[in-house]
């Protein structure tokens, strides 16, 4: 005889009634999700279709430009994208262009669908219909489906050379790489090696930029800061809000990002780390509190913010071909500058009272108050400075990646931590030189295993390092005990 199982009322159910009611349950909730789940499906083409993608940590794009054999642009042309994400479809704007975005990673199927594009038009190579790009996160590639003659005939079409077709294989979006069979990671060619290095040579300067204030502030103070990463962040943000929210020309957004994230660091040490190293706050102790920071800074900024990409600037900017390598003259222009002011950065160091106290901070505080120096003030400057070059870091990084976002500086922490230790704690030129290293590694892997996995290349290079020469690159040996 079956029992009956007894409800905390007291009453009792059949089991029956309750595989009935069960089952009931079960309905309801199977057609609630595909009610919730048909039109997020059903919007999410149009999407894609009409919003310009932007690559970040989480998202990577496949982009184009369709042109007729007389360069006009194609207009409605339709395009199906099928891999790892799923089937996705895209549309060709008022200027030509079309983009998707993707959550995964690998090799995905673009169709273009040849019976949307203008009459008399035709592909120029129809076996590159469809055609297969891999894809990594945080990176655009672009899938180019020429009009015109035949291969070998000439023509117009879509060639490549417009901005919006230079895709990136690079997770900062920087440098544009032509679609070439090395750019996409099916093998070892010299074009391909030096498209990676001038990626890393420029990631790196970038990385150095940022990170040199990280490497200023642990020496000055023994400080490792964990929220130097949301100055990076902030100054990228500020970019964005002069740029996009009140309509400032980007230089001057720029110069009053870079001024604000100076006042921060200041800020900070007048209000917060001065107080503490007065009361004797232990380092532990201190870098619990950059944790503590630096997770309430980031969510202020995702809650004012968003956690999408925010873009400095929405124009598309051109590129240039030096010998086998393209690269965008945005990105030229952020070479340049980082160049300059780490230049600017040496010569305060080396060539300047303010730069030589620094120096005698970091190496003895001790002797450098016995012989006059305002030890408190080195270290106010310190901030500063380190706040003002994260903040300059985090715009021109913005402008590599494309886009910043509310984690953008989080997300590098971890490698700015590892060109800093890489080059030599408390080094700043150490910073520099652990950061081209991480740079040109990030970049050159990527020859061998797969784009998610170079970040990890770097750490084990950095691991590797640290075994042959622990004090880093440019780092001092100390004797211990």
């Amino acid at each position: 005889m079956r029992s009956a199982v007894l409800d905390p009322g007291g009453t009792t159910t059949p089991p029956l009634a309750r595989r009935i009611a069960a089952l009931l349950l079960l309905a309801l909730t199977s057609i609630t999700l595909l009610l919730v789940a048909t039109p997020a499906r059903a919007q999410g083409p149009v999407a894609s279709a009409t919003a310009a993608c932007v690559a970040d940590a989480a998202t990577g794009c496949i982009v184009g430009t369709l042109r007729t054999a007389a360069g006009e642009p194609v207009v409605g042309a339709v395009l199906d994208v099928v891999g790892p994400a799923g089937d996705l479809t895209a549309t060709s704007d008022a200027t030509g262009r079309w983009s998707v975005a993707v959550t995964e990673a690998g090799e995905y199927e673009v169709t273009l669908d040849v019976a949307t594009i203008p009459a008399g038009e035709t592909l120029r190579d129809p076996a590159n219909n469809p055609r297969t790009v891999a894809v990594a996160l945080g990176a655009s590639q672009a899938a180019l489906f020429p009009l015109g003659a035949p291969a070998g005939g000439g023509g117009g079409g879509d060639t490549g050379d417009e901005p919006s077709d230079s895709p990136t294989t690079d997770a900062e979006g920087g440098a544009a790489v032509p679609e070439t069979p090395g750019s996409t990671g099916s093998g070892v060619t010299a074009a391909r090696v030096a498209q990676l290095t001038v990626n890393g040579l420029v990631f790196g300067t970038l990385l150095a930029l940022a990170s040199v204030g990280l490497s200023l502030i642990y020496g000055t103070t023994g400080l490792s800061n964990f929220a130097h990463g949301e100055q990076v962040s902030l100054g990228g943000i500020l970019a964005y809000v002069g740029t996009q929210l009140v309509g400032l020309p980007l230089i001057p957004s720029a110069i009053i990002a870079v001024a604000l994230g100076a006042a921060t660091g200041w800020l900070q040490d007048a209000g917060l780390w001065k107080p503490l190293r007065r009361r004797g706050v232990g380092m532990i102790q201190q870098m619990i509190v950059t944790i503590g920071l630096s997770m309430a800074i980031s969510y202020v900024f995702q809650f004012f913010f968003g956690a999408g990409p925010l873009r400095i600037v929405t124009d598309t900017p051109t590129s240039v071909s030096i010998g086998p390598v393209r690269i965008t003259t945005t990105t030229l222009w952020s070479l340049a500058i980082a160049a300059i002011v780490l230049g600017g950065v040496a010569f305060f160091l080396l060539g300047t009272r303010a730069g030589r106290a620094t120096r005698a901070v970091a190496d003895n505080p001790a002797l450098a108050a016995a012989s006059g120096i305002s030890v408190n003030g080195m270290i106010r400057i310190v901030w500063t400075l380190g706040a003002g070059l994260a903040a300059l870091g985090g715009v021109l990084i913005g402008l590599y990646f494309g886009a910043t976002s509310w984690y953008s500086g989080g997300a590098l922490l971890l490698l700015m931590f590892a060109a800093v230790t890489l080059g030599g704690l408390g080094a700043a030129f150490g910073a520099l030189a652990g950061s081209i290293v991480i740079g040109l590694v990030v970049e050159l892997s990527s020859l061998w295993i797969p784009t998610d996995m170079r970040y990890a290349s770097a750490l084990v290079i950095l691991i590797l390092v640290l075994l042959v020469r622990p004090q880093g690159i440019l780092g001092r040996a100390t004797r211990v005990g």
